[in-house]
């Protein structure tokens, strides 16, 4: 009786195993080949993967491998910023992030800090200092204020680690022919670019899981990678997706929080003549002279790259849209990107705008043909963009304003208490015309390049020039020792590259006030500006005092 049972058992395992060697002949077409990606990489969510990348090879099997997953929400992510910042995006699960009351950042020691909105849908935070020697950093949870505060490590597995702002696919935009990701850490030098050839796009849920498809890169310039759309088939099943960049057959994707979304249709309505774009940081202050001067003179609308304000940025703003001007804000976090920020503000626009001048809020385009108006018309930036259809790009230079005697923010604004200046033109900054824009979006900041056929037109002091107020009073002027906005500028705290003309002269790398501040830079006395503004926005209040336009 036991060898009858021996016998069967012995048979039938004899019959699996041909069956299993007959199924993997037959299929053996729907395996990856020896030089595509294996199966172990296929199924490991794309942000855990250490040392594999999705092969072209290996898309077609990923449907033959796994039905599609499940819908989910992405779960609560972080990210570390520099000096210690920590950007919290909570799931959308999250209700605690509509509840209107203080909320606060739990850590998984059950240490907390403050948790300030910072955009629509996210939440800043600080390190607390107990955490900060230790690693690896682990994602908060958003906690109200008044709750006890209790650690949570073991209750999740695994814990989720904070993403690095130093390597990072950070945004994407998706044009009708392609898809551009925003990415740190891969071009990490000024003309230093990985050739797209070595590139590879990414996607796959933002839940988490394993990629789903990848493309070509067909553009690698500073932080913007141009690349193919995916198959629709590939990302119509499940969503949302995010989308990221490998560098090589054996390398991660970069860790990603760029969601990926199928090209829209063509904007509807005619296109503005003139807007402006910018950064900003704690702008509020400023913002409303800079705006009702523009806007005064021709341009119709104003892009404001956030870069974390801690300020009333958002009140302002507000202000300024009851008031009839075309203010919109985009929430930016992400540490010296302002050559990235500037490529997205040119591409996403596009269909938008004609021309975009990019300038920060304390620089004012002004001619010397306007010295005589009486008041300012929209035309007058309209004159500087009467060009030829192979003028790309519009460069004006730089008259750079000091102190001028002050200790504090002068009453009236920048344009009254500014008027002495260095002799000397120094930079310049640009008008684009949008569709002159090369397709890589290389910028300086002070200039983009151009699509071949386009040619930069150089405007002289005489017809045109922009009013950079600089070197303003010290209370002010230290803001700048925060941080650097440019990808490829040294902050001023490090002691590097110290001749920069992005320093001020003999200024060191603390943000101490040089002897004589108040009286530096003052070479010329230039009050043309102050005049004529002083001609157009004073106004009259019932008491017979005189304030400027923009003041509240």
């Amino acid at each position: 009786m036991r060898r009858r049972v021996t016998t069967s058992v012995l048979s039938i395992a004899i019959f699996f195993l041909l069956a299993a060697s007959f199924s993997l002949h037959v299929f053996r077409h729907l395996l990856p080949s020896g030089n595509a990606i294996n199966s172990r990489t296929l199924n490991q969510p794309v942000d855990r993967l250490r040392n594999y990348a999705v092969g072209e090879a290996a898309v077609s099997v990923l449907r033959v491998l796994r039905s599609p997953p499940r819908h989910r929400p992405p779960p609560t992510e972080s990210v570390l910023l520099l000096d210690w910042d920590v950007l919290l995006l909570p799931s959308p699960n999250t209700s605690t992030a509509a509840s209107g009351r203080p909320l606060s950042c739990l850590f998984h020691t059950g240490a907390t800090s403050l948790a300030r909105p910072a955009g629509p849908v996210a939440f800043l935070c600080s390190l607390p200092n107990s955490l900060r020697r230790f690693r690896p950093f682990y994602t908060p949870r958003l906690s109200e204020a008044s709750s006890n505060a209790s650690g949570w490590v073991g209750q999740e597995d695994p814990p989720r680690e904070m993403l690095r702002s130093t390597q990072l696919a950070y945004e994407s935009v998706s044009t009708a022919d392609d898809v551009i990701v925003f990415v740190k850490g891969v071009n990490r030098r000024r003309d230093r670019d990985l050739p797209a050839s070595s590139l590879r796009c990414v996607f796959s849920p933002a839940s988490g899981g394993a990629a789903v498809a990848t493309t070509s890169v067909t553009s690698s310039a500073q932080e913007a990678f141009r690349c193919a759309h995916p198959p629709a088939a590939e990302v119509s099943s499940i969503g949302p997706f995010r989308v990221s960049i490998s560098t090589g057959p054996e390398a991660a994707p970069i860790p990603t929080l760029a969601n990926y979304h199928r090209p829209g249709g063509p904007a509807s309505g005619g296109r503005l003549s003139i807007c402006a774009c910018t950064m900003v940081f704690n702008a509020a202050k400023f913002l409303p002279e800079w705006v009702v001067y523009h806007a005064a003179i021709g341009v119709e609308r104003f892009f404001l790259y956030d870069n974390g304000s801690e300020d009333e940025l958002e009140s302002v703003v507000s202000r300024l849209g009851s008031q009839g001007f075309d203010v919109t804000t985009r929430f930016w976090p992400w540490p010296k990107t302002q050559e990235a920020g500037f490529s997205h503000c040119a591409v996403v626009n596009r269909d938008e705008c004609e021309w975009m001048a990019f300038i920060d809020v304390d620089e004012f385009v002004y001619s010397t043909d306007w010295d005589e108006s009486d008041q300012p018309n929209r035309s007058m930036m309209g004159s500087l963009v009467a060009v030829g259809p192979e003028v790309g790009q519009i460069s004006i230079k730089c008259l750079e304003f000091g102190p001028s005697g002050h200790r504090a923010h002068p009453p009236g604004g920048v344009t009254q208490g500014y008027t002495c200046r260095r002799r000397n033109e120094e930079r310049h900054k640009s008008l684009l015309r949008l569709d002159a824009a090369a397709v890589s979006l290389v910028n300086s900041v002070h200039h983009f390049e151009l699509r071949e056929g386009f040619e930069t037109k150089q405007v002289e002091v005489g017809e045109a020039r922009l009013n950079h107020y600089k070197y303003q009073a010290w209370k002010e002027f230290k803001a700048k020792f925060r941080r650097r906005v440019s990808a490829y500028v040294v902050d001023w705290k490090e002691p590097m590259n110290l001749a920069s003309k992005d320093r001020p002269p003999g200024l060191g790398s603390d943000p101490i006030e040089p002897k004589g501040w108040t009286d530096m830079f003052c070479e010329v006395n230039d009050t043309r500006l102050r005049d004529a503004t002083r001609r157009w926005f004073t106004e009259v209040k019932l008491d017979g005092a005189e304030r400027m336009a923009w003041d509240s």
